[in-house]
């Protein structure tokens, strides 16, 4: 059983009784997508902290999307309640890494691999990937990568 997702539980009960809505509705948001790939597949199964970390990883990303979607579109106030949601299932995540641990963990990881050039990208990748896995941002990682093979 995930203490996290016990964790998630017992905020949402806190977050209800201080009559918090945007916090109500976003642990219930994300409790819901919890449940649902707790069901999901050929057999219901319990997950780890490590997969409700890949679920509210996922959630926040969406949040993200949508605020940029939403302010780009002139739709300030639903943008800053994307935001406020966003804020909300950060506070469940580990710490991002900064520019510059991702910067030492890419370059260990092309030094590791001996990989030099655009065509070693994937090779990279599939070093650093695991090593990061929800204290950054998928995008920001290959990012990363291409400009230290590139440049």
């Amino acid at each position: 059983m995930s203490t996290l997702k016990d964790q998630l539980r017992t905020d949402l009960t806190t977050a209800i009784k201080a009559r918090d809505e945007t916090r109500t509705r976003t642990i219930r948001m994300a409790l819901t997508s919890i449940t649902n790939e707790e069901v999901s597949g050929a057999a219901a199964h319990d997950l780890t902290d490590q997969d409700v970390i890949k679920i509210l990883t996922r959630e926040a990303k969406r949040r993200r999307e949508a605020a940029a979607a939403f302010a780009e579109a002139g739709r300030g106030e639903q943008a800053a309640a994307e935001r406020a949601e966003e804020e909300v299932l950060a506070g469940y995540l580990p710490a991002q890494l900064s520019d510059d641990e991702l910067a030492a963990l890419v370059a260990a990881a092309i030094a590791e691999t001996g990989a030099s050039g655009p065509g070693g990208m994937g090779q990279v990748m599939k070093v650093v990937t695991p090593q990061v896995a929800g204290r950054a941002d998928g995008s920001r990682v290959a990012a990363m990568v291409k400009s230290r093979l590139t440049g």
